[in-house]
């Protein structure tokens, strides 16, 4: 599928819309005959917002291209009540609703097969059943954009698998193609990189917790392209987790066989309470089924109570335009912790392929007092005093600010880092822009 080069930056020229003659409201206490009477952000978030007016507009325009990709979905599924109603025990008397979200999911994400279930709990898990669906012993696993998250080391078998299961206790091997200087992929590398033993070659689409670019959907594709080149057989999985929505595409859509990510961030709009998905080839979506469950029962089974039921399908509906709002609050990170001197990635006003922005901090207390001043300004938890520690499947300490109504979702405002060099803050989620706004006022005055 070639795509046009006017879909690089992820936005879309469609839908145009019209930059309202009124202005943001910025301040609080306003009164149409009375005006207003108190500054509610600081003058370098005013600053930034004023500077930032055209690049909003794109992402609407991104946001209503593919909110209407979700639409047709819906219809295409002719989604009804009943669907929310759910399901008990062995989930044999589901009245449809499991059949019609796999469908719209896998229309939204161009596969041709979906499995999304609330017994998926983060997105790592979703990705393990992916890499077990596939992988078999002798087979090798390719990263192609340097190492993977944290949590998948261990999964992997890279750090601390005594036995527990891991595809290395399995007999399967594992490398990695390394990031070039710049932090983007390794083009003449991965030109070499696969052999006829790779049998899975896997893509990282976000960040992680690594001091890199995210990889656009035409990087993706042109990897994929290289991959196949030198083994046609060799299966293609994308850790999907934080890249939905961002673009006009998906990796289905430009060759990817499996994908793979969280409820709890973009596709569950900052309403599903748990979950995961698998998309992709219809074969393999059934075989990574038969790893979330059992061999023999398919994606026919599985009970989801009627209330998570529906905020499933919710979620989804609203993601496009959660997503949005989550890019435009990391636009305005960018630019007012840039315009203090700290380095970001993405740059400011440089094209988004995730819904994360990172900040990089240089010390542990800078990284402590950032997080301490989010949680302080969430809504949920302000009183808690977030501390550094240890958490399953992370290398390293790390802190977390998430002061959520579903618990890690970073989707809802949030922000972590790893208590390790560069001491970096990644910032992610908002149910709209001026949350963020608001809390880097608070931000600025704690570092």
């Amino acid at each position: 599928m070639a795509l046009s080069c006017s879909v690089a930056t992820g936005y879309p020229s469609v839908y145009p819309l019209q930059r309202s003659s009124r202005a943001v409201v910025l301040s609080a206490g306003c009164h149409p005959t009375t005006g207003c009477s108190a500054q509610l952000f600081v003058p370098e978030v005013v600053k930034a917002v004023d500077s930032l007016y055209s690049d909003f507009r794109q992402v609407d325009n991104l946001v209503a291209h593919n909110a209407t990709r979700v639409l047709k979905a819906f219809q295409n599924a002719r989604v009804g009540s009943h669907h929310f109603g759910g399901s008990t025990g062995y989930g044999h008397d589901e009245g449809g609703g499991r059949e019609a979200l796999d469908n719209i999911f896998a229309e939204v994400f161009g596969a041709e097969a979906a499995i999304v279930r609330s017994q998926f709990f983060s997105g790592t898990h979703a990705i393990t059943c992916a890499l077990f669906a596939i992988l078999r012993p002798g087979d090798e696993l390719l990263a192609v954009a340097g190492a993977p998250y944290d949590t998948l080391e261990e999964v992997i078998g890279i750090r601390n698998s005594p036995r527990t299961g891991s595809l290395k206790d399995f007999g399967v091997s594992y490398r990695e193609v390394p990031l070039s200087i710049d932090g983007g992929l390794n083009w003449d590398a991965l030109a070499n990189a696969v052999t006829p033993q790779t049998k899975c070659s896997f893509i990282q689409r976000s960040c992680g917790y690594a001091w890199r670019k995210s990889l656009s959907i035409l990087e993706i594709q042109r990897a994929i392209e290289i991959i196949k080149m030198q083994n046609p057989g060799c299966m293609v999985i994308v850790d999907n987790c934080y890249g939905e929505f961002v673009e006009a595409y998906e990796p289905p859509m430009v060759g990817a066989d499996l994908i793979a990510g969280s409820l709890i961030k973009n596709p569950g709009g900052t309403i599903a309470p748990c979950g995961g998905y698998v998309a992709g080839r219809k074969s393999l979506v059934e075989m990574a089924a038969a790893r979330l469950s059992a061999p023999g029962l398919g994606v026919d089974c599985g009970s989801t109570p009627g209330d998570v039921m529906r905020l499933l399908f919710q979620g989804l509906y609203l993601a496009p335009q959660m997503v949005g709002e989550a890019i435009k609050g990391g636009l305005l990170i960018a630019e007012v912790m840039a315009s203090k001197g700290l380095k970001v990635q993405p740059l400011p006003r440089h094209p988004r392929h995730d819904t994360v922005q990172a900040v990089q901090l240089g010390c542990r207390e800078r990284l402590i007092a950032f997080c301490e001043a989010v949680q302080r300004s969430c809504h949920i938890g302000s009183f808690i005093k977030p501390t550094a520690g240890c958490t399953p499947g992370y290398a390293s300490e790390v802190i977390f600010a998430d002061g959520t109504f579903i618990d890690g979702s970073t989707s809802e405002l949030s922000c972590d880092g790893p208590l390790r060099e560069p001491f970096t803050v990644f910032c992610q989620g908002g149910t709209h822009w001026t949350q963020w706004a608001f809390v880097l006022g608070k931000v600025l005055e704690t570092i």
